[in-house]
């Protein structure tokens, strides 16, 4: 009788040790899920936030007033709301290089950016060439469809414009590593040969022949100086040597296609980043319409997941125009 009921006291400390086993299981199981869950929500909220972004940025485009108007830059601008800040970053198409109209010298100079022997680099321009190109005749250093057919690639060089950036990535030789590197720096949207020194950003303008470091910092303090007093943006120093490269903005039309990279964090340091490229509708082609028409045109939208391009670093933090409370947008 005692044997049987030792057995009965081991079976229930068994039985005990197992539901509490299974009870501790559920509940580490569900602190897991509920914490997913929190971050689920923090991070649709943080993407919600930074969409907000673009739409004041959007808005405050719509300035008339010229020198109150965000400038398309590489200027940021901050919000700073009840539960979250947001940076935009506003980037003109035209102060980036044009891979389907860049010549060779201008291709060269982006391809100088990059952590690559020279030979490799001469390939790169080439092939870049050879695929934009209309015919099948074989660039200096570059590379047509026996070249990708000696490579193994099961595709050839579609001999006319990029579409897209990331068509760049099929170029030979190109890689996702190198591809993200010059992906700031460069756009299919310009339409030009040369590109708009008042709207480059710092990283265009320092890839650019003929520029000096202290001409580009004095440059660049000059611009800021303006933006923040509402004072027209300053002409950049006229220099023979650039002349072939580089132009002013004039035209409305040259313009008109702008990248947003809108960052928000939360106070629960949920964060979110999107970029978003959008066409701005020429203001005298939309008075004398009948039509309703939006003011922009989404061209690209997609979330960044690389935390190495916040715009909350240092080094962003130098590019920072302006501070806004939300109140203030309401004005």
């Amino acid at each position: 009788m005692t044997k049987q009921k030792g057995m009965a006291l081991v079976l229930v400390l068994w039985i005990i040790s197992l539901l509490t086993i299974m009870a501790g299981s559920f509940a580490l199981s569900m602190r897991r899920e509920t914490a997913i869950t929190v971050g689920i929500k923090n991070n649709a909220q943080a993407l919600a936030v930074a969409e907000s972004g673009v739409a004041i940025a959007e808005l405050m485009l719509l300035n008339p007033d010229q020198n109150q108007r965000w400038r398309a830059d590489g200027s940021i601008y901050e919000i700073i709301a009840n539960n979250a800040t947001i940076r935009v970053r506003l980037l003109s198409e035209t102060g980036k290089v044009d891979i389907n109209k860049a010549d060779q010298v201008l291709l060269e100079a982006l391809m100088a950016t990059i952590p690559s022997e020279a030979e490799q680099k001469a390939k790169l321009v080439g092939a870049i060439i050879d695929w934009r190109d209309a015919d099948d005749l074989l660039h200096s250093d570059g590379a047509e469809k026996d070249d990708y057919k000696q490579a193994g690639l099961s595709y050839q060089p579609s001999n006319k414009a990029f579409q897209a950036l990331e068509e760049l990535q099929l170029v030979l030789g190109m890689n996702e590593a190198l591809y993200l590197q010059l992906e700031p720096l460069i756009t299919i949207y310009s339409g030009q040969s040369t590109v708009s020194v008042q709207q480059a950003a710092k990283e265009v303008l320092q890839i650019l022949p003929g520029l000096d470091t202290s001409l580009i910092d004095t440059y660049m303090t000059a611009r800021l100086e303006s933006a923040l007093n509402n004072l027209p943006m300053p002409s950049f120093p006229a220099s023979p040597e650039l002349a072939s490269i580089v132009e002013q903005p004039v035209a409305f039309g040259q313009t008109n296609v702008l990248t947003l990279v809108s960052e928000a964090q939360l106070n629960d340091e949920s964060s979110a980043v999107i970029s978003v490229t959008i066409k701005q509708a020429d203001p005298l082609a939309m008075q004398n319409t009948k039509a309703l028409q939006s003011p922009f045109q989404v061209l690209k939208w997609q979330q960044v997941t690389s935390n190495e391009r916040s715009l909350f670093v240092d080094a962003m933090s130098e590019l920072l125009v302006k501070t806004y409370a939300e109140p203030e947008l309401n004005n």
